[in-house]
């Protein structure tokens, strides 16, 4: 199998940032450091929705043919990021949709299982909570220690208490970061007969990814963080054999080999993932979702993680210098772009509002501030953050 890697070799105070960084208008505005949360669109995806935008304005309906290839461009770029065939790849609303269409596609029977790891985001959970009234046994699998880990073994013990149907987990924990081997975790999973479903909205963009070799059998993320993107548009993938066990639940014109062919009402699902798109595309959010993938192709996911690490020991070394509580996992293979640290005295979310009134981009999450930078940003703006936080005073302190 393919391991997910970092590197650890990047010396982000002597190199450039490998995006560029005049592409970010946010930098000269705010210090840019939530992508887990909302990242900000680069000038190439503003351009690319201007465009299609601009020739729907002139041109009408002749505009849709102008922008016909976009879709099979599109797809074939967010599959290179995520390391999947082309064919796998749908465009959704975003990852809850994606991972709806999987939880709710698939035919359950009173008693199956699903695992699924605790203090998830809402839309990692909620899907399989849903069918609990079918009859689905949804259990919870409880992370371990202050950065929330949730090493291999932990989904084991769990699996081997009886016969689990599926696993659904995040890539990368949205509080503090974990960040599980998706390649162990698959082979974990398939040895026991079950399927692996993740939520890659907080690694892909940012950690290289191999979904199909690593053997996961559907993938959801938005657009919106680490890929740079806008929202509400976001991509899931589903391998093969999966494919052809889900129910398609929004069946449309798009959906079907022929499309384009109104007068041909015969129903026959697409072979490919197409088939869970049903209607009209988001043209204008696709142009500029896939101008931000092939900025990110461009620059080399591997060359941006390995600057986002530099990037994050900068700040762990800079925080817990100050007296500041670093939440991150002991080993590089557990991280990603998340670090979280708490202020000793001072809660986390006046701490985020104290930051974020100086102009710096972050959130409380999990008892913690969070931090979450990308490609382009810079060992300046680390320590300007440090430097920030060193004035931030504890409730009751001088």
């Amino acid at each position: 199998m393919v391991r997910p890697a970092i590197r650890e070799d990047a010396d982000v105070q002597s190199t450039d940032p490998p995006l560029p960084r005049d592409q970010f208008r946010v930098v000269e505005h705010r210090l840019s450091l939530d992508h887990a949360a909302v990242g900000p669109l680069p000038r190439v995806a503003v351009d690319a929705m201007a465009a299609v935008a601009g020739d729907f304005a002139r041109l009408g309906s002749d505009a849709f043919e102008v922008w016909e290839e976009l879709p099979d461009r599109a797809r074939s770029t967010a599959a290179q990021v995520l390391g999947v065939p082309s064919d796998d790849v749908a465009f959704v609303k975003n990852t809850t949709e994606g991972l709806s269409f999987v939880a709710s596609g698939l035919t359950w029977a009173p008693g199956d299982r699903v695992l699924v790891p605790d203090r998830e985001f809402p839309s990692t959970l909620y899907p399989w909570l849903a069918l609990r009234d079918l009859g689905v046994v949804v259990d919870l699998i409880e992370p371990r220690g202050e950065d929330w880990s949730l090493p291999i073994d932990a989904f084991v013990e769990r699996l081997d208490e009886r016969p689990t149907r599926l696993v659904c987990t995040s890539w990368v924990q949205f509080g503090r970061g974990w960040r599980t081997d998706l390649a162990e975790l698959a082979d974990a999973c398939h040895e026991r007969g079950a399927l692996l479903v993740v939520d890659i909205i907080q690694g892909a963009g940012v950690v290289p990814c191999e979904l199909a070799a690593w053997g996961v059998d559907a993938a959801a993320a938005d657009g919106h963080k680490w890929l740079l993107g806008p929202e509400g548009l976001g991509v899931l993938y589903v391998a093969p054999p999966l494919r052809d066990e889900l129910r398609v639940l929004e069946p449309g014109w798009a959906s079907v080999p022929w499309r384009m062919e109104w007068d041909n009402l015969d129903f026959a699902l697409d072979p490919t993932a197409r088939r869970f798109e049903g209607g009209t595309p988001n043209t204008a959010g696709m142009a500029a979702l896939e101008a931000s993938m092939q900025l990110l192709l461009d620059a080399g996911i591997d060359a941006i993680a390995a600057h986002v690490a530099g990037l994050l020991d900068l700040a762990a070394t800079g925080l817990v210098e100050l007296g500041a509580e670093v939440r991150r996992a002991a080993q590089p293979s557990g991280r990603a772009g998340i670090l979280s640290f708490a202020v000793p005295g001072l809660p986390a979310e006046e701490a985020a509002e104290s930051l974020r009134s100086k102009g710096v981009l972050c959130s409380p999450r999990a008892g913690g501030v969070r931090i979450s930078p990308h490609g382009y940003s810079t060992a300046e703006d680390i320590d300007r953050l440090v430097s920030l936080v060193a004035a931030l005073r504890p409730a009751g302190g001088s």
